[in-house]
């Protein structure tokens, strides 16, 4: 139990709040983390409010300096949080006023705990968005290194998990690029939806002092303030759009481990993983297995649900701030977390994998993965594509139940199919991807385009 006069809204209150409600409402052990951000938003309203006459300058500069040893208790590790503290905006101020007296008890002026939580937490969220983007780039320049060193790898392209055509390693790598590529433009919408300033909007309907939101927006790095107060405690789209970014980058790198999961297989043989991004089993010696692919393909469920929860959270809630609000952090803080852990760990293990590039290149020789080709040659000869794609599909089905590739076919197998007076082009695996010569296809001079088109597009990150 606590007096009521120890919270910063018990002067309304006669009696003690329960101890159960108490530990519903605290949010210090979550929402602890953002104390740099609260500090430098409350340093900036303090100057503000010096600044505009609202509070003697006096005052503004002993909140300053009481400010600035609060930070340099809590950098040190020495802050003493108290049971009171039900978050980390209620312990700095708490702590403020212990050491500034009646200066600190003016700090929130003109101010609301609903614009600070918000205004903190979207320059806690562009912080982060910063370093993630940077991370970002270190794996889409890990893809592309190893497209660099491939483009001469040959591997075959699945639809349905069946082979369907040869394709250059390379241009394989560099289709999960362009994927974090559009990550990268969803994080940046972010960012710029996280780049307005709440601060002044007050619990919903503004300040009734002269404040000057302008002066904070540009201080704290804003590049505009909000236009509607109620909107502005009350929103948390900035908040959604990063959660949907990391839910959609989730998937790509979800993609990305199962590939890797299944390449890495003893049944298929392409890839090996380094050993520091595999571990072993505690039964079967003979084990390596590609956690950290596994890993990353598990992630995906986890920041879709954090993208999921905070929609489900702020769904049906009038205007304007609502206690629910408070679980907005859950999910921002958890993804965040997820990302920072997911993003080195997938550079590192693109980075150093062993690309097993015989057998990916015999792999891609195999089988009917030229069928395709031999269609559009029929095509070139005059025939409608239905005609040659039926002719062609019967010479499959006959090489077929003869255990061989469409490399082995014998004049016999052409003639049952249709095909008797054809003269069949060159098959090989590397033919067909140097015949996709269009932009965006599998030709060498093609896939050397892509990695200096997204080399330019990350420079400019």
């Amino acid at each position: 139990m606590s007096e009521p006069t120890s919270r910063l809204w018990g002067g309304r209150f006669s009696g003690t709040s329960a101890e159960a409600f108490d530990a519903l409402n605290a949010s210090l052990p979550v929402d602890q983390r953002m104390w740099r951000e609260d500090i430098r938003g409350s340093r900036a309203h303090a100057r503000m409010l010096g600044a505009q006459g609202i509070i003697p300058r006096a005052d503004a500069e002993a909140i300053d300096a009481g400010l600035a040893q609060v930070e340099a208790e809590l950098e040190a590790g020495t802050f003493a949080f108290q049971p009171g503290d039900e978050d980390i905006h209620t312990a700095v101020e708490r702590r403020l006023t212990e050491i500034a007296g009646d200066a600190g008890r003016r700090l929130h002026t003109g101010r609301s705990r609903n614009d600070q939580v918000i205004t903190d937490t979207l320059l806690w969220v562009r912080g982060r968005a910063e370093s993630q983007q940077q991370a970002l780039a270190d794996l889409v320049r890990a893809l592309v290194d190893r497209a660099r060193e491939h483009v001469d790898t040959l591997v075959p392209g699945y639809t349905h998990l069946q082979r369907a055509q040869p394709v250059r390693l390379a241009h394989h790598l560099l289709a999960y690029a362009w994927m974090l590529v559009r990550d990268q433009t969803r994080l940046q919408f972010a960012m710029d939806a996280a780049g307005e300033s709440p601060l002044g909007s007050g619990a919903l309907a503004g300040s009734g002092f002269a404040i000057d939101r302008d002066a904070t927006a540009a201080e704290l790095g804003f590049a505009r303030i909000t236009p509607n107060s109620m909107d502005a405690v009350g929103s948390r789209d900035a908040l959604v759009d990063y959660l949907s970014f990391a839910a959609q980058l989730g998937v790509h790198l979800s993609r990305l481990g199962a590939e890797f999961v299944w390449w890495s297989s003893e049944e298929v043989g392409f890839v090996v993983l380094d050993d520091a991004y595999a571990s072993g089993s505690s039964m079967l010696p003979q084990k390596k297995n590609p956690d950290a692919a596994e890993l990353a393909r598990g992630k995906a469920a986890r920041l879709s649900a954090d993208l999921s929860g905070l929609l489900g959270a702020t769904a049906g809630l009038p205007l304007a701030y609502n206690k629910d609000l408070q679980d907005d952090k859950h999910y921002v803080f958890d993804a965040a977390d997820t990302l920072d852990l997911l993003l080195p760990a997938m550079t590192g293990m693109v980075a150093t994998a062993d690309f097993r590039a015989d057998a990916m290149n015999a792999a891609a020789e195999e089988g009917f993965l030229a069928a395709t080709d031999l269609a559009d040659h029929l095509v070139r000869e005059g025939w409608p594509f239905r005609r040659a794609h039926e002719a062609v599909g019967a010479l499959v089905r006959v090489c077929s139940d003869r255990g061989v590739g469409l490399a082995g076919a014998s004049p016999d197998d052409l003639a049952a199919a249709g095909l008797g007076d054809v003269t069949v082009p060159d098959l090989t695996a590397l033919a067909s991807v140097e015949a996709k010569d269009v932009p965006g296809g599998t030709a060498r001079q093609r896939v050397l385009d892509q990695i200096d088109l997204i080399d330019q597009r990350v420079a400019g990150w």
